[in-house]
């Protein structure tokens, strides 16, 4: 991975969604202005909700495409969109989605950080209680470390 793969221009602090599908289209489009997915890819991501849940605990959704859309993915990238008010994610709150696009499997590594991030619940609180989406995209540096 030779460059960021979160954009503090695919941070946004107070995203607009109030459903789970919603959610998923907003943070899927970050990822396609970001140039990282074709259009198509947002509609996989709602496919793969549709049969297996994103939600990960602590308030977060991890949405990303089926495997039958990877030719939809340009370059990796994560988007990060937080909600003011709990989204009900089939029964569960989520505060964060974070849409995700690897190429080359390199989701799984991308995963692997989100989640290490997200199981420190103090650093979750730092995240809900951040002030912009600088502050937010600050604390989320660690992602784009090698």
């Amino acid at each position: 991975m030779t460059q960021n793969i979160l954009e503090q221009s695919n941070v946004v602090a107070a995203g607009h969604a109030t459903t789970r599908d919603e959610a998923i289209r907003e943070a899927g489009a970050l990822l396609v202005a970001a140039g990282a997915v074709r259009e198509d890819y947002i509609d996989s991501m709602l496919e793969r909700e549709g049969s297996v849940s994103t939600y990960m605990g602590n308030f977060l959704a991890i949405p990303h495409g089926t495997n039958e859309a990877k030719d939809s993915i340009q370059r990796s990238a994560l988007s990060l969109v937080r909600y003011a008010e709990p989204i009900d994610w089939n029964g569960d709150q989520v505060r964060f989605t974070v849409g995700i696009a690897g190429l080359n499997n390199e989701h799984l590594e991308i995963l692997s950080k989100i989640a290490v991030v997200f199981s420190d619940e103090d650093e979750v609180a730092k995240l809900v209680d951040a002030g912009s989406a600088e502050e937010i995209f600050s604390l989320l540096q660690e992602v784009n470390a090698e």
